[in-house]
């Protein structure tokens, strides 16, 4: 009778052994995958800076090459009315 009870309580220790190996298992790849959505956001967020940045230098390119070249093309440009 005591083979019988410590072969059914080693049974049992190694089904728990496993059951914590298991959820042990889960909540490390649950905290890995936390932090890999933390950082995919701080990325993103980072590429729509990144593009705004983009938009506002190309706007300011495209204004400084329709600009008066001197005093006399914005005086023009103002009696002309197309500035």
């Amino acid at each position: 009778m005591g083979a019988l009870a410590a072969l059914l309580a080693s049974r049992w220790a190694r089904r728990l052994a496993i059951g914590i190996a298991l959820i042990g298992a889960v909540l490390h790849f649950l905290i890995n995958l936390r932090r890999a959505g933390e950082t995919a956001g701080r990325h993103a967020e980072r590429l729509n800076q990144m593009d705004r940045l983009n938009d506002i230098q190309r706007r300011m390119l495209e204004a400084s090459s329709t600009r008066p070249r001197d005093r006399d093309e914005l005086a023009e440009r103002l009696r002309d009315g197309r500035f």
